[in-house]
C-alpha cells in the first residue's frame, strides 16, 4: 500500500476543486427571446393631487409624471410583469422594492422611484395594466405574452383614477399595489 504525504493529497484536492470550478463556470447559457414588450411607469396622477402628497416626496415626482417612458424589451420563457420591473428597475437605476405576499402569494410593490404606497394619501400605491387591462392579481402571477404593454402607475384613489378600480375593489388591505 502506498502512502501518499499531505501534500500531494492537497494537491489532488486543489486540481478536483479547480476543475469542478471550470466546468460550472463557463459562460452561462444563451437564453432564447420567448418575446417582446412594452413596460412604462407613470406617477401622474401625483400631480392632480399634489394636496395629498408627503412633502418630503415632492423632489422625486417628474414635471411631467412619467419615470419610465415607454421601453420596449425583449423577454425570455416564463418571466413575469414582476421579473420585467425589477429588471427594467435596475437596468434604468430605478429604486424599487417589493416585498411577497402570503396572503395573495405575490409579489407586492411598495414603491418604485422613491414614491411609496401611502405617499399620496391613504388610498394610494402602485397598480399594473397589461394591454389596457388591470388584473386582478398580483404581478408575479401574470406571465409575460410577446406584444404585451406593461404599465405601472401610481394611483391616489385605489385605482379609480388610473381606470383600474375594479382590479383594486377585491377588498385588498395593504394598499393598491397589485
Amino acid at each position: 500500500m502506498k502512502h501518499r504525504t499531505p501534500w500531494s493529497a492537497a494537491l489532488l484536492c486543489w486540481l478536483l476543486c479547480l476543475a469542478l470550478l471550470t466546468a460550472c463556470g463557463g459562460s452561462p447559457a444563451e437564453t432564447e427571446t420567448a418575446g417582446s414588450c412594452t413596460v412604462s411607469i407613470s406617477c401622474a396622477t401625483i400631480l392632480d393631487n399634489l394636496d395629498q402628497l408627503n412633502a418630503a416626496k415632492a423632489d422625486f415626482v417628474p414635471d411631467d409624471g412619467v419615470i419610465l417612458p415607454e421601453t420596449e424589451l425583449s423577454f425570455t420563457e416564463g418571466e413575469t410583469a414582476f421579473d420585467l420591473l425589477q429588471r427594467v428597475c435596475r437596468d434604468k437605476g430605478i429604486s424599487m422594492e417589493s416585498s411577497w405576499s402570503p396572503l395573495y402569494k405575490t409579489a407586492y410593490i411598495e414603491g418604485i422611484a422613491n414614491l411609496y404606497e401611502f405617499d399620496c394619501g391613504k388610498l394610494s400605491g402602485w397598480m399594473y395594466s397589461v394591454n389596457g387591462e388591470f388584473p386582478n392579481y398580483g404581478c408575479s402571477g401574470y406571465t409575460l405574452q410577446d406584444g404585451d404593454v406593461i404599465c405601472w402607475v401610481y394611483t391616489c384613489d385605489l385605482g379609480a383614477d388610473v381606470g383600474g378600480g375594479q382590479a383594486a375593489g377585491d377588498g385588498q388591505q395593504e394598499g393598491a399595489s397589485t
